[in-house]
């Protein structure tokens, strides 16, 4: 209901919105080849540039010196949480390099730069950006945003995604985080659709899927590149996406199935 129906693209400046990218960075440059956006669009990132992929450092340079905004995500949390104490903190950094930060550590030749480590610092946790609002992982339903801390922005999921009322009347979140094809019926690069949310992760890094997805709001088109078969397609938003059963969701959220989304 959020949709809007344009069936050309305009020539007004784009809103651009990417999926987390988990240093997969020769699949971003084909994304962002294909998307070709111009020095009036306005690109943003949904965080989780790091970890996983094998050219984390590359990525972040990449976002840096576009100057394209970029939120804080879950694995760029753990980066923070393992490395900017005073003090190492063992027990995040072993969570996070079990999480995919080992190849981050490789591709910075365990030297991570301040430079970087105080612009992960600098991100955001959420966008508002008036009809849509961005943020990782997603709000809970039942508090406030000013009662809310990144813990829930960076890593919620469940009751995120079992809203049986959009948190927001007049606009749309987005989000990362959580692949869209651990959903109900959803096939590997589609995009999901709950009560007031739209999830874009189709999951570059994942062997099942391989999809990076950008969105183009402003247009109302998807685009998107696969990691391992080098595929490319431009779909129109409607068609990308899968309208969520409300009862299937919460007994996927409930029961064994929803160890399946439990990827960091």
């Amino acid at each position: 209901m959020f949709f809007r129906n344009i069936g050309k693209q305009t020539q007004e400046p784009r809103r651009i919105i990417i999926g987390d990218v988990h240093g997969n960075f020769q699949a971003l440059l084909r994304l962002l080849n294909r998307v070709a956006p111009d020095s009036e669009d306005e690109v943003y990132f949904l965080g989780d540039l790091i970890d996983r992929g094998e050219q984390s450092l590359e990525v972040v340079d990449f976002v840096i010196k576009n100057n394209y905004q970029c939120l804080l995500g879950n694995h760029e949390y753990m980066l923070l949480k393992a490395l900017a104490g005073k003090e190492v903190s063992e027990r995040w950094l072993n969570g996070w390099i079990e999480s995919g930060g080992a190849a981050t550590l490789l591709s910075y030749n365990n030297n991570i730069p301040a430079e970087h480590i105080n612009w992960f610092q600098s991100l955001p946790a959420y966008l508002d950006l008036g009809d849509i609002w961005l943020v990782h992982a997603g709000v809970h339903p039942e508090y406030p945003l000013e009662q809310q801390t990144n813990e829930e922005f960076c890593w919620i999921r469940n009751e995120f995604h079992t809203m049986t009322q959009p948190y927001f009347k007049d606009k749309l979140i987005i989000t990362g985080h959580t692949l869209t094809f651990t959903f109900p019926d959803v096939k590997p690069g589609q995009l999901a659709r709950g009560s007031g949310w739209l999830d874009i992760e189709t999951g570059v890094y994942h062997p099942q899927s391989g999809w990076l997805t950008a969105l183009d709001w402003t247009n109302q088109l998807v685009y998107q590149v696969q990691d391992q078969s080098k595929n490319c397609r431009t779909i129109p938003l409607e068609k990308a996406v899968v309208n969520l059963d409300l009862d299937k969701i919460s007994r996927y959220s409930s029961g064994e199935s929803s160890s399946k989304a439990l990827n960091l």
